[in-house]
């Protein structure tokens, strides 16, 4: 099985007292570049979990990133076929 082609993510984070910040970006095969955010609050009264906030702002981002995916793939489908696609929800 050969790879056609690869896609480079890349997921950081801050967290600043009870807010956790997750920033995102994908390199697509075509050249183009998504930006996303996700953020996690703590309530002050939990338990700080750096790793549980990480994992909540980071899949917050990448569901973000996904559907901006979702929309550039679909403008692509629009624009060959002449027609309107529609994304499923």
């Amino acid at each position: 099985m050969s790879t056609l082609v690869g896609w480079h993510v890349e997921l950081e984070f801050t967290e600043d007292g009870h807010r956790t910040t997750a920033a995102a970006m994908v390199r697509l095969g075509d050249g183009s570049e998504m930006r996303a955010r996700g953020y996690a609050m703590r309530h002050p009264s939990d338990p700080a979990q750096l790793r549980v906030g990480e994992e909540i702002a980071g899949a917050r981002a990448l569901m973000d990133l996904a559907t901006q995916m979702l929309q550039k793939a679909h403008g692509e489908i629009d624009e060959a076929t002449g027609r309107h696609s529609y994304p499923l929800s």
